[in-house]
């Protein structure tokens, strides 16, 4: 879970706690996850046609391989090869960020998620 999942995690238990989420208009309705409300409306055909071939975006392969390497990285011992599979990890993010038209984020960086926990929870 990254530091901005962690946040949000914790300020919607603080909302749940406090009462804010018990008069939403769809509570109680199922979300419909199979839609493609993420995908621009101009891309949702082709996406569609692609996902149902068995392919996917080229940006949905890099997100695969970027959270392959997060597991691996955590299982590695060897400090070297951590570090080589770390630098991997920050140029796959890298290319993300640029294939997606954002600013590269230190928060998806293994090394600094811990510190910016800290600095935006104050712990």
């Amino acid at each position: 879970m990254d530091i901005f999942q962690k946040i949000a995690e914790r300020k919607i238990q603080e909302a749940v706690e406090n009462g804010e989420l018990d008069n939403l208009s769809n509570r109680g309705k199922r979300i419909n996850l199979e839609e493609d409300w993420f995908v621009p409306e101009d891309l949702r055909a082709a996406y569609r046609v692609l996902k149902n071939a068995g392919y996917i975006p080229p940006e949905l392969e890099i997100r695969r391989e970027i959270m392959s390497l997060k597991d691996l990285i955590s299982t590695l011992d060897d400090e070297q090869e951590r570090i080589k599979k770390i630098r991997e990890l920050n140029f796959k993010i890298m290319q993300f960020n640029v294939m997606r038209k954002k600013p590269l984020h230190l928060e998806g960086s293994p090394e600094y998620e811990q510190r910016i926990f800290e600095k935006f929870t104050g712990k």
